[in-house]
């Protein structure tokens, strides 16, 4: 079978709880998946594809991997992000509604970087077709580790159901064992106190008989 073709990776953006993340991935779903978002974060508004370069260039050198920043900054993305600093300042402005100052840079470098050789061009179009499937591999690579990762966790949590499962009918068989065994006794003890009720009350008939005749022929000894 031929080779399933590498679909081209896009940098997307979101904001959840303390962190901006960014991610390269070759789709929306991919991308949310990667999040571990469970619900559209695209549809509700709260995602959306990026072309910054630095965050493109960032995602591209490590795709597949989600990348963090304190939410709110301007700051470069990795993968281990410290919390925001000004969490508790409510009169501080959040950096991410700041307006950012474009970068001017001098004319003669302007008109320079607008006038790239051709030979330029054609090494930057291959270097970046090298570039886009190494990137389409390696976030394969990263979604293959992040898959096994998943499995490797959904079998730790089933070896414990298991084994929780096997406790709870451990524990429910010898309860069932002792509420047999007690019924049994009591049992046991409901029939022996019918026994007593029984000769008891043989007893009370005997005694009340012979007390009547013991009675009676007292009085006749009296006469």
């Amino acid at each position: 079978m031929p080779a399933k073709p590498k679909r081209k990776l896009k940098t997307y953006q979101t904001s959840l709880g303390f962190y901006d993340q960014a991610i390269a991935a070759p789709s929306m779903k991919a991308a949310l998946e990667a999040w571990g978002a469970s619900s559209n974060l695209f549809h509700q508004g709260a995602a959306k594809e990026t072309d910054d370069p630095d965050v493109v260039a960032a995602t591209m050198a490590k795709p597949g991997v989600v990348l963090r920043r304190p939410v709110g900054s301007d700051g470069a993305f990795s993968e281990s992000a410290a919390l925001p600093t000004d969490l508790g300042d409510d009169d501080a402005e959040p950096r991410s509604r700041r307006k950012k100052q474009p970068k001017t840079q001098p004319k003669s470098k302007a008109r320079s970087a607008k006038r790239p050789a051709k030979a330029a061009k054609t090494s930057s179009g291959k270097s970046d077709e090298q570039a886009a499937r190494k990137a389409a591999a390696a976030f394969e690579k990263e979604e293959r580790r992040r898959e096994a990762a998943r499995a490797k966790e959904e079998a730790a949590r089933a070896r414990k159901r298991a084994r929780r499962d096997k406790a709870v009918a451990v524990a429910e068989a010898a309860l069932g064992k002792a509420r047999r065994e007690h019924d049994s006794r009591a049992e046991a003890i409901e029939a022996e106190r019918a026994a007593l009720d029984d000769r008891a009350e043989a007893e009370q008939e005997r005694w009340d008989k012979q007390r009547m005749k013991l009675q009676e022929a007292l009085r006749r000894a009296r006469e």
